[in-house]
């Protein structure tokens, strides 16, 4: 009798055992964490084109005040380093790092930022993660090059011409073909929690930017995107072996950039691919920026260029603010 009841119990708890036994055996599906985090930018205006819509401005195009020089209604930070900072920066500016360009921003309390570097690229990077993660900002174009002639050497010396054997003017774009997409891991599953973590990476990530003459001379070695119109590259050129994916690069364009080699994006002056760059890294691709675009390889081309409105995005072109002297503070307080 012992025995039956004792077989009588074990029978009743063989099914509490067996799924207790399913339960620790079961795995959680894995989350993709890539094709999480591009819905959820997808959804909440987060693709390359809502950053690229008004995302940059230049000296001219603000209201800066004339009597102090300082831009009003903007939180203005600026990203260059303390010893520059010191030597004159815009009326109130704010002096940061990029990694702790977040940090920065907080403060703003909601007012508009405009980010400030030396040239308008490292400015064009910070601007992407403020507006990803929900700010409003724009980045200074050409950076403080285009703010008072006093710091216009940052473009005054790496504008020039090339003449590379690699820099060609005939030939039509790679036609486009599938890859696989990265991958990476945050740990976490929510869209807003990864991008979060991968902004955060972005700016934390060095060696974003690449010469000019690195890339000329060993173009197979990268995947090369040329980021403006073709009537630009009809007119002025491209880089041996480069790709028209698209000017926007968007989410949905992914699969036609190659996760296993260097993405080089390159534009006009350095600043749209920076800013693309930061997208590609934040969406785990291995992207590199060109340092000040075609204005490095090409510049006179691009001065005197119709196409594309070339000579509106070259540096002493129109528009460019290489004239520009607005009134600017150093440390001491005083205005120059």
């Amino acid at each position: 009798m012992r025995s039956l009841i004792k077989y009588l119990f074990i029978l009743g708890l063989l099914p509490t055992l067996l799924l207790t036994s399913c339960k620790e055996e079961s795995t959680t599906p894995e989350v993709d964490e890539l094709a999480t985090l591009t819905q959820y930018m997808v959804q909440n205006d987060l693709d390359m084109n809502d950053l690229l819509s008004g995302w940059v401005t230049s000296a001219g195009g603000l209201n800066v005040d004339q009597t102090d020089y300082s831009v009003p209604g903007y939180y203005v930070i600026d990203i260059r380093s303390a010893e520059s900072f010191a030597q004159g920066h815009i009326k109130d500016a704010h002096n940061t790092t990029l990694a702790n360009v977040l940090i920065e921003a907080e403060k703003a309390n909601g007012t508009p930022i405009l980010v400030v570097c030396y040239t308008g690229q490292t400015s064009a990077r910070a601007t992407a993660a403020l507006k990803l993660m929900g700010y409003q900002a724009k980045s200074l174009k050409w950076g403080m090059s285009g703010w008072h002639s006093d710091f216009a050497g940052s473009w005054e010396n790496n504008a020039k011409d090339l003449n590379h054997a690699n820099w060609v003017t005939t030939g039509e774009p790679i036609a486009n073909q599938d890859y696989n997409l990265p991958t990476f891991k945050t740990g976490y599953t929510d869209g807003a929690d990864i991008l979060a973590a991968r902004v955060e990476i972005m700016l934390n990530q060095s060696g974003w930017g690449i010469n000019a003459v690195d890339v000329l001379d060993n173009p197979n070695n990268y995947f090369i995107n040329n980021k403006w119109p073709i009537a630009s590259w009809d007119a002025y050129g491209h880089i041996t072996g480069a790709r028209r994916i698209n000017e926007e690069v968007r989410a949905s364009d992914l699969k036609w950039l190659d996760p296993s080699k260097t993405v080089i994006t390159y534009c006009y002056t350095g600043q749209t691919s920076s800013i693309t760059t930061a997208w590609l890294n934040v969406l785990g691709y291995n992207a590199k920026s060109l340092k000040f675009g075609v204005n490095g390889i090409s510049h006179s081309t691009l001065v005197t260029g119709t196409a594309g409105d070339a000579h509106k995005k070259s540096w002493r072109g129109e528009s460019s603010g290489w004239k520009n002297d607005f009134g600017y503070w150093d440390n001491d307080n005083v205005m120059h």
